[in-house]
């Protein structure tokens, strides 16, 4: 995709952002978002050729990008893995903080029965994003297992963070660290991340 309508499609979607918390992800929102960005309504039926679907795509897309551009101030080399996949996750919930009532919209949205497939393709994107990062480098059945790990800490945190009403987001941390201590004792997924990050600094403890 062009940096141009990248950029096109990150102007709606802020705009669209405002009217969420009080109309709900609506397509005529986002047409109307187009027009606020300083586009004509059109221009939403072009960026976002399946409509309501790219769009909220799109939004998470956002957030991604979001949380690597946050990742950048830490190097991964300091870091153990499973803090490196705890950071990520947070890194992400923080930059979605003004946005919550919008998340969790979307999160309705993914959950019907006809739009459960691409949901869960949407988080397993957020999870590859976030093994990159951390330096995941294999390709064999491993490198699936520990995205699907990683995509079931990723809905189940979010879910609990829609309700957190803690101190700098104290609880959803502490729930994020707890889900990944699970993930950690499945099988032998600790072994098996041991064996991908061999040296000191990427041992899991």
């Amino acid at each position: 995709m062009d940096e141009a309508t990248l950029d096109i499609q990150d102007q709606i979607i802020l705009a669209a952002l405002e009217d969420v918390p009080f109309d709900g992800w609506a397509w005529d929102g986002i047409r109307a978002a187009a027009e606020k960005s300083g586009h004509k309504p059109e221009m939403a039926d072009a960026v976002f050729p399946e409509k309501l679907t790219d769009a909220l795509a799109h939004f998470s897309d956002w957030a991604d990008r979001q949380m690597l551009e946050a990742l950048k101030e830490y190097n991964p080399d300091d870091l153990r893995v499973r803090d490196r996949v705890a950071k990520a996750v947070e890194l992400r919930l923080r930059a979605l903080i003004p946005y919550r009532d919008c998340v969790q919209a979307s999160a309705g949205y993914w959950a019907r029965p006809l739009l459960k497939v691409e949901g869960g393709k949407i988080v397993w994107r957020t999870a590859d994003h976030i093994w990159e990062w951390a330096g995941d480098t294999s390709k064999d059945y491993n490198h699936y297992t520990k995205r699907a790990l990683l995509s079931g800490v990723i809905t189940s945190t979010t879910l609990y963070w829609f309700n957190d009403e803690s101190t700098d987001m104290n609880d959803t941390c502490a729930f994020l660290e707890r889900r990944i201590n699970d993930v950690m004792k499945i099988g032998k997924f600790a072994g098996k991340i041991k064996s991908f990050f061999p040296n000191k600094s990427s041992k899991v403890q």
